[in-house]
């Protein structure tokens, strides 16, 4: 077989993009899936310590940030 022709070239180069957007959907469902997880700690040891008096208080900070 000699030269690919270009149909052989163009199927390629779809596949090769088909590679990439897979990988970035994979990419793109596990950055939901931590921040599902994130969100679901975020209220559970909201619930937790809820009750809890501060350790600390913004006066204590040495930095602050706005």
């Amino acid at each position: 077989m000699g030269n690919p022709t270009n149909i052989e070239v163009e199927v390629r180069d779809i596949k090769q993009r088909v590679i990439e957007i897979s990988k970035k959907l994979d990419d793109l469902m596990f950055e939901r899936e931590i921040t599902a997880m994130m969100k679901i700690t975020e209220k559970s040891l909201f619930e937790f310590f809820g009750d809890e008096k501060d350790i600390y208080k913004i006066t204590d900070l040495k930095v602050r940030y706005r």
